[in-house]
């Protein structure tokens, strides 16, 4: 891929904060102190003149003093809300786990980043991201903590949009799936909601991702979603979503993986990928990997010497059991999780946090089984133990590993998509 291909946020530092200035005197364009973040730390990443480090911990000092005086005359949202954060915003800037590679060969942009993911995935090919965007503020604080940027926030809202560069290679999605997904439409049916692109909130954020797309053209394309995607309103969802990806003149390619071929979990998922016909003229070649021969155990993934915390209480262990109880009397087939530690799990949700019900850990007899611990969840979804977790709570961590993708699943593909790329054009 050609160098010209990489795409840069091009303002100087002063008109950076004169477009913040003026943006703020506009109440349709209000640019949060969030997103303000997000700006500066996008820019420090991409700006190619600011390659001095000295110049750029200045320029961190500088930040972090308006930030205090912004909080001191004003309530602040999102990622300056705590004042935890704030104290170490930019202490170790240099020292993050997970940088940009240095010399990189294609560039990406991460919607929907949840915990970083897809970022991890596409670093691992020695990919670039150029833009970020998760509305979660404690998923911004992990993946601040991580990669060193705060994303962008709402990404329906043109003054987020507005800072995507104009050029980069690929597009990454996992675009919210609960109005899609088996437990999301049971629960929201039970609540008299819409589910699917009548969800009004997430179900149509799909067509904010082909808006993306549209503009800016990218070579390639990868989504993930929930298995039920497919089939959701008799697969009437699907064909909107297939149909419409491919009026943008893409190649559509989509399979159901299962995420047990590479963790110790049951997570089956609808990868979807594409590629510009504008520029491939459908004549790529791109095939999804294979189910490896590997085999996987949770006992592989467990802490030692885990604190009694995680351990549940009587109170809830029996409460658990009499509900399984009641649930197989009915025929239904809902109820926790004991899992066999030589096996694999069922998949982690984002409930886990509530009661870890669907996997649970045997223990010691006479002792009461246990929930994973937040480390556990996150090895359990493929990420290394580099990856930080410290800077939000065991409730919203276990929310963030629910959430997020199979890193090493997501590896895979993303393989195939740049040797796809890169054979076409080495090629043509």
């Amino acid at each position: 891929m050609n160098r010209e291909d990489f795409g840069t946020l091009t303002p100087s530092l002063g008109e950076l904060i004169q477009t913040i200035h003026e943006s703020n005197h506009d109440s349709e364009d209000f640019i949060s102190d969030t997103d303000t973040m997000a700006l500066f730390s996008h820019y420090i990443h991409h700006k190619v003149a600011l390659s001095d480090k000295n110049d750029i911990t200045s320029l961190c000092k500088a930040i972090q003093k308006i930030i205090f005086n912004s909080a001191d005359s004003k309530k602040t949202d999102g990622i300056l809300s705590d004042v935890h954060i704030n104290y170490g915003l930019f202490s170790d800037f240099f020292e993050i786990p997970f940088p940009d590679p240095e010399k990189p060969a294609f560039t990406f942009i991460d919607l929907f980043a949840g915990m970083g993911g897809f970022r991890l995935a596409m670093q691992a090919q020695n990919g670039k991201c150029v833009f970020s965007s998760e509305w979660n503020k404690f998923a911004q604080r992990t993946y601040f903590a991580n990669f060193g940027e705060v994303p962008f926030g709402d990404i329906t809202k043109e003054s987020t949009k507005k800072f995507i560069p104009s050029h980069f290679d690929i597009l990454c999605a996992g675009f919210p799936c609960q109005p899609f997904s088996i437990a999301g439409v049971s629960k929201k049916k039970s609540l008299g909601r819409e589910t699917g692109f009548k969800d009004k909130t997430q179900g149509t954020l799909f067509f904010d991702v082909a808006d993306i797309l549209s503009r800016h053209r990218p070579k390639a394309f990868f989504l993930e979603n929930v298995k039920n995607l497919l089939s959701h309103d008799k697969g009437n969802t699907f064909k909107i979503i297939k149909s419409t990806l491919e009026e943008l003149n893409y190649s559509v390619y989509y399979k159901i993986l299962d995420g047990k071929d590479y963790v110790p979990q049951h997570r089956e998922r609808i990868m979807i990928v594409g590629f510009n016909r504008d520029l491939f003229h459908g004549e790529e070649s791109f095939s999804f990997p294979e189910p490896t021969d590997r085999t996987f155990a949770i006992k592989d993934i467990l802490e030692t010497n885990v604190d009694g915390k995680y351990t549940l209480s009587d109170k809830l262990w029996l409460y658990l059991q009499q509900y399984s109880e009641k649930q197989k009397a009915k025929g239904n087939g809902f109820g926790y999780g004991l899992v066999d530690i030589n096996g694999i799990s069922r998949t982690l949700s984002a409930r886990y946090y509530k009661d870890g019900s669907e996997i649970l850990i045997p223990q010691n007899k006479g002792k009461n089984p246990r929930k994973l611990t937040p480390r556990e969840c996150a090895r359990l979804m493929g990420y290394p133990d580099t990856y930080r977790l410290d800077q939000v709570s065991d409730v919203q961590a276990y929310r963030q590993c629910g959430n997020s993708v199979v890193v090493p699943l997501i590896t895979a593909v993303s393989q195939n998509i740049i040797k796809t790329i890169t054979d076409y054009e080495q090629h043509s």
